[in-house]
């Protein structure tokens, strides 16, 4: 059996999902769906019975306290404490580097949802294996819908009989239009943020297409410092490092990219709407989180920490109240919530 490293990236500042969600405690250490927060539920999908190693985490400063306080397992958890956010590619490349060279990483988000965890697993093991023999693995979510916010990839040949497949070519946001053709032809997926490396590929691949990323990030590792399960790179050396996406920097150039299609639930939160998606609904499609009396509506999402909210002939809509702040916006308005000045400027 692979022994699968769950590599955690753990940072942002939440602001889409405001107000609920602020810089001090953005969305990963929120109980979202369900009673467990977005990160404890993502270490907690990668269990050593299921053949995971223990997970590293990657995460800034500011977001150290609460990493540490919902580890479900501190002991075993390395944390390596970014300086600064320089993107995926040096978070993924800073883990890569304490890793074994023979190790297989599973690099995930830590504010994302997946409703169905053996689907997730069955696809981490899919996607290991072919890290082991050199591919690099996104997963590509099944979409379900015509989504203008992800990134799509294209399903290219197959490869060997593991329901796996070459990744063909990479696509940014699409139109709506062309959003429809992709989910029509059934031969797209959603870019999930989800990938499997073997550490020794993923570094030569990094090193070969952005070779001032890795020689960076490998001098702020040699000149870091161990403080007990947390590990610190080098300040000064870490500003050098190029802000770049994994999938700029490594995945959209590799000849070596595959894919795992997986239908497991998933959903990014990014933003009210999507998490209205992801709840339990009742048959009018309402969803709440706190008290609130909803009264001939339809579609609607309440969600407040506190004061009781009532809504009366109301659909497609979301009200959310947190603390002295209210939001209500549409489904629609969902996506601009991160552009409010309160949201700015929490």
């Amino acid at each position: 059996m692979i022994d699968i490293v769950p590599v955690v990236l753990c940072g942002g500042s939440g602001t889409r999902l405001w107000p609920r969600s602020r810089k001090q405690k953005p969305k990963p250490f929120l109980p979202l769906v369900g009673e467990t927060t977005l990160f404890s539920a993502t270490v907690l999908r990668c269990p050593r019975k299921d053949g995971f190693a223990p997970p590293m985490i990657v995460t800034g400063a500011s977001h150290l306290a609460h990493v540490e306080d919902q580890l479900p397992d501190r002991a075993s958890t390395r944390i390596i404490v970014e300086p600064e956010g320089r993107n995926t590619a040096a978070a993924i490349a800073l883990a890569a580097l304490s890793l074994p060279e023979d190790a297989v990483m599973l690099v995930c988000p830590s504010d994302h949802h997946i409703g169905d965890c053996d689907a997730f697993r069955t696809a981490a093991k899919t996607a290991a294996a072919l890290a082991v023999e050199g591919w690099l693995v996104s997963f590509g979510i099944v979409p379900t819908a015509p989504e203008t916010g992800f990134g799509y990839l294209k399903q290219g040949e197959a490869i060997g009989g593991a329901g796996a497949f070459r990744v063909e070519r990479f696509v940014e946001k699409p139109d709506l239009a062309r959003a429809m053709e992709f989910l029509s032809s059934g031969e797209y997926a959603w870019n999930g943020g989800i990938f499997a490396f073997r550490v020794g590929t993923f570094l030569q691949e990094l090193g070969r297409h952005r070779p001032a990323i890795l020689e960076a990030v490998r001098a702020a590792v040699a000149a870091g410092r161990h403080d007990g399960a947390r590990f610190y790179p080098d300040a000064a050396a870490f500003t050098k490092v190029p802000s770049e996406s994994v999938d700029y920097a490594v995945m959209e150039n590799t000849d070596r990219a595959a894919m795992v299609p997986a239908v497991m639930a998933w959903s990014d939160i990014g933003n009210w709407q999507a998490l209205h998606e992801a709840l339990a609904c009742d048959e009018s499609g309402n969803a709440v989180d706190g008290e609130a009396e909803l009264r001939d509506c339809s579609n609607v999402l309440v969600v407040s920490d506190g004061p009781r909210v009532s809504v009366v002939g109301a659909s497609d809509l979301i009200v959310v109240v947190d603390g002295d702040e209210v939001l209500v916006c549409s489904p629609a308005g969902a996506q601009n919530v991160g552009k409010l000045s309160g949201a700015a400027n929490q």
